[in-house]
C-alpha cells in the first residue's frame, strides 16, 4: 500500500469528470456500486464490532447502507455523497467518504437560514492519518462554492480529540457548544458544532 499527505498545491478537479486527483488518491462521487463498502467504512467507524453491542453491528451497517441507498436513487438539489478511492489499488479500492447537503434552519436559528453540513465522514481504518479526510473535506469546499455558499458546518463529538485536531488544522472554528444537560441524558460526549469560512 502506497501512502500520500494531502498537499493542496498539488491537488485538482476535472470538470470533466469532477475528481479530485491528490497522489494516487481520487475524489469522486459515490454510485450505488459503491453502497456496500460505504456502509461498512462508515460503521467501522462510529460503531465497534466489539463489546457489548458488538452484536448489533450488522445492524447498524444495513441501517447506514439503506440510508443511504435512499439519499442516492432519491437525490436532492444539494446533496453529495463523495468517496476518496486509492487509485494504485487494482480494484481502486474505496478508503474513506463524506456527505454534504443543504439544511434549512429550525431549531438552529443561531445558524443563517440554509446552509451547507458535512456528515458522515469516515476514512478506512489502514489509510488514517494519510490525508484521505482532508482530500475528502477540501473537495466538499470546492462543491460547496459551486452551490453559491461560503460556509460550512459540522458537528464533532468533544471526546474525538483527532477529529477536532483535524478540523482545526483545517481552519474549522468552534461555533456552538452543546449544553452538558444534553450530554448527561444521552449519555454520550457533547457535540460541538464547528463552522468554516470559505
Amino acid at each position: 500500500m502506497k501512502s500520500w499527505f494531502f498537499d493542496p498545491t498539488h491537488s485538482k478537479a476535472s470538470p470533466k469528470t469532477d475528481t479530485l486527483s491528490i497522489g494516487h488518491l481520487q475524489i469522486r462521487v459515490a454510485t450505488p456500486d459503491d453502497l456496500t463498502i460505504i456502509a461498512q467504512i462508515v460503521t467501522e467507524s462510529f460503531h465497534s464490532q466489539d463489546g457489548l453491542w458488538g452484536w448489533a453491528f450488522p445492524l447498524f451497517r444495513l441501517g447506514i447502507y439503506e440510508d443511504l441507498r435512499h439519499r442516492l436513487k432519491f437525490p436532492l438539489p444539494h446533496h453529495v455523497c463523495l468517496v476518496a478511492v486509492d487509485a494504485d489499488t487494482e480494484d481502486r479500492q474505496i478508503v474513506g467518504t463524506i456527505e454534504m447537503g443543504v439544511k434549512f434552519s429550525d431549531s438552529w436559528d443561531y445558524v443563517s437560514q440554509c446552509f451547507p453540513y458535512l456528515s458522515n465522514l469516515a476514512v478506512h481504518p489502514s489509510y488514517r492519518r494519510q490525508g484521505v479526510a482532508s482530500g475528502l473535506l477540501i473537495r466538499c469546499e470546492q462543491i460547496s462554492q459551486e452551490w453559491g455558499f461560503q460556509d460550512l458546518y459540522l458537528h464533532v463529538l468533544e471526546s474525538n480529540h483527532q477529529a477536532r485536531q483535524l478540523y482545526f488544522k483545517l481552519a474549522y472554528r468552534v461555533y456552538k457548544v452543546e449544553s452538558p444537560w444534553n450530554a448527561i441524558l444521552l449519555n454520550r460526549s457533547r457535540q460541538i458544532l464547528l463552522h468554516k469560512h470559505i
